[in-house]
């Protein structure tokens, strides 16, 4: 019989919940973009097939509403699209979400987890609906308590995939432990949010001359690495915090614990 034995690397609950754990921007930054550099293509390939999943959604929902004009017109219609399009998604999302946590722990990624955790996949929309919802309303008091939940949310859904919680577990738990280090959780987002400005600002700068199409495809080049890197960060960040047990067999590479439907 094989010899097995389980790995805990980064954090663990336990830890995470009494701040037993430390965030180092620059760290977290230069790790993140060595891993963008090694993976991107993976979490493109499922970054676009989520976008494809979510635009046809779009059009077949708006469609039963008389289009996409007459659902932006309705306040009530678009909210009801944009909670099946979340429905619709995150079960695939949380693929490539889980892609950056992979990486993290130095295990090779491919397209097709996205449908890896589809069995988890009620779950996880339930998760992201309700997370969402009470970001939304956070945002509906001056902003900033919404911005303090959504980065104290960020990383529920992989919560719920790898460690198997139910989503208000997930969500008081990621409370919990992000409240230690949320200032620094809320730089490195901050970081991010302005790489993607300047990543548009090709477009803003050309956009009434010629090369308008030049600075569309600038845009698009650095949209190839920064989505890559956000999720590669996340991935780091649920490591630290949280951490991930991997099983690792006697004179084997080390592997995931986690039993992928895919």
């Amino acid at each position: 019989m094989e010899e097995r034995s389980i790995l805990q690397v980064g954090g663990s609950l336990e830890k995470a919940i009494k701040g037993e754990y430390n965030i180092n921007v620059k760290a977290v930054l230069t790790e993140a973009w060595a891993n963008t550099n090694k993976t991107r293509i993976s979490i493109n390939l499922g970054l676009l097939f989520t976008l494809f999943l979510g635009v046809l959604v779009t059009l077949v929902v708006s469609s039963f509403f008389g289009g996409i004009e007459s659902v932006f017109a309705d306040q009530q219609a678009s909210s009801l699209l944009n909670i099946i399009v979340t429905l619709m998604i995150y079960p695939f999302l949380v693929g490539v979400e889980m892609m950056g946590v992979f990486h993290a722990v130095g295990l090779k990624t491919n397209p097709k987890l996205v449908f890896a955790f589809l069995k988890r996949g009620s779950w996880v929309a339930l998760c992201a609906l309700l997370s969402s919802t009470i970001v939304t309303m956070g945002l509906s008091l001056l902003y900033v308590p919404g911005i303090y939940l959504a980065v104290a949310l960020s990383l529920v859904l992989p919560l719920v995939v790898e460690k198997r919680l139910s989503p208000l577990k997930a969500i008081t738990l990621s409370l919990q432990a992000t409240r230690f280090q949320w200032h620094n959780l809320f730089i490195l987002y901050l970081l991010l949010f302005l790489m993607l400005v300047a990543a548009f600002l090709p477009i803003a700068l050309l956009a009434s001359s010629s090369a308008s199409v030049i600075g569309g495809v600038i845009t698009l080049f650095a949209l190839t690495y920064l989505a890559p890197l956000f999720y590669n960060v996340k991935g780091i960040l649920y490591r630290e915090i949280f951490g991930m047990q991997l099983s690792v067999a006697k004179g084997d590479e080390v592997k995931s614990d986690i039993t992928f439907s895919a």
